[in-house]
């Protein structure tokens, strides 16, 4: 039998994509505080480590790392920069380089922080009363366990201060009956934080226990972005909960924002996060990938799109950095918060977008890094109000006037 000849030239190398590039052409990371650079580096071991190796078998399944909760708990990151009592504090700055790192590595990770640390755990800290803040916030922040944020109903998405979902008082407590959908965490037994319509018309917050008679939770299937996170179809039906598990300092809507304004700066950041981690990508496929006997960085056409790609990513690493200094003094209001998630989640798409283009028919391949973070970013556009949401925010703002029909 003769020897076997095999091919030359056509087999594929093992592009190297993972690597962090750190990209920060202005400085704008330099003189971080070390108490917020080591949340920062933690995150990013927790990435390196323990992500990147085994999320693109659960993004493609469909199937949620549950235990990942568990372990961002263990290394401090899952509780966004909120009081927590027993837990050291955490600045603005902290927390986002958190949300930004996760991101990096995958979408569904960083949205776990953003449902369990900065919705579910975050309306307590600030709206709960004193022995609320006792009983929920360390399970929660420690992930054994699990929170949502349910707002969101069928019917009401960007219109959520309409929302139907109501609170009828009765002996004892209250009764709620509602649908909520695109819930987070809404079916692993844990707690969520329920936004309902109280007998006196406002809008009220309830912590309900997703054991509760009546509250059931349907996974909703078919997603094409946020894969490795399930999202709840919830039904409320004459779920009872008692008196005091009515959030004491949530009346209305108002209190709702509170907490919305509150994250909206988080989404941001983790817009930044996919950005980056496109472009550390494209630059790693660039420098190995051969094209026409050269590696594709040695292109004109390849480095202008590089260089475009890192201009954008200075001016929204630049912005953010500034938002996030104004959030440290107190002095951030909603039309900044709106402007940072309006530029941040627009930005990272351009960015997305042209990172799946320049690595061609890979850029669709899960193995490749870019295809999650293309279909991810889709959903972090749209969540935690969508670009028309934010751009009535910021125009209202501009001019003095509510456009909100």
């Amino acid at each position: 039998m003769s020897e076997r000849i095999q091919p030359v030239g056509t087999a594929e190398p093992e592009y190297r994509l993972w690597e962090p590039l750190d990209p920060d052409a202005a400085g704008v990371f330099k003189g971080i505080p070390e108490e917020d650079r080591a949340y920062w580096e933690r995150a990013r071991a927790f990435v390196q480590d323990e992500v990147a190796p085994v999320i693109d078998g659960y993004w493609e399944k469909a199937e949620y790392p549950v235990h990942f909760v568990r372990r961002l708990g263990e290394l401090d990151l899952l509780r966004d920069g909120a009081d927590v009592p027993g837990k050291p504090p955490q600045s603005p700055l902290a927390a986002n380089l958190v949300q930004m790192e996760l991101s990096r590595g995958d979408g569904s990770v960083g949205t776990i922080v953003g449902v369990q640390g900065a919705l579910a755990l975050r309306s307590i800290a600030l709206l709960g009363s004193e022995t609320q803040k006792e009983r929920w916030l360390p399970p929660l922040a420690e992930g054994t366990v699990m929170g949502a944020f349910a707002l969101t109903e069928p019917t009401h998405g960007s219109d959520s201060v309409s929302l139907e979902t109501t609170a009828r008082s009765v002996e004892g407590g209250y009764v709620l009956n509602g649908h909520k959908k695109w819930i987070g965490n809404g079916n692993l037994g844990g707690v969520s934080v329920v936004w309902a319509r109280g007998d006196d018309g406002q809008v009220q917050g309830f912590l309900v226990p997703q054991d509760a008679e009546g509250y059931t939770a349907e996974v909703i299937a078919g997603k094409a972005s946020l894969r490795a996170l399930w999202q709840t179809f919830i039904t409320l039906d004459e779920v009872f909960v008692p008196e005091d598990a009515r959030l004491e300092n949530a009346n209305s809507f108002k209190d709702t924002a509170r907490v919305l304004k509150t994250t909206r700066l988080g989404v941001a950041w983790s817009a930044l996060g996919h950005a980056t981690a496109a472009y550390e990508t494209s630059v790693h496929y660039a420098r190995q990938r051969i094209q026409f006997g050269r590696p594709l960085a040695a292109s004109a056409i390849v480095q202008e799109r590089l260089s475009r790609m890192l201009s954008a990513l200075t001016g929204l690493q630049t912005l953010l950095m500034q938002l996030t200094r104004q959030d440290v003094a107190g002095d951030l209001n909603g039309a900044q918060a709106a402007l940072g998630k309006y530029t941040a989640t627009r930005t990272a798409r351009e960015i997305v977008a042209n990172a799946r283009d320049l690595l061609g028919g890979n850029g669709i391949l899960l193995q490749y890094r870019v295809a999650r973070h293309f279909a991810d970013v889709e959903a972090l556009h749209t969540y935690e109000g969508t670009e028309t949401v934010q751009a009535l925010l910021i125009g209202r703002d501009i001019t003095g006037y509510s456009a909100f029909a």
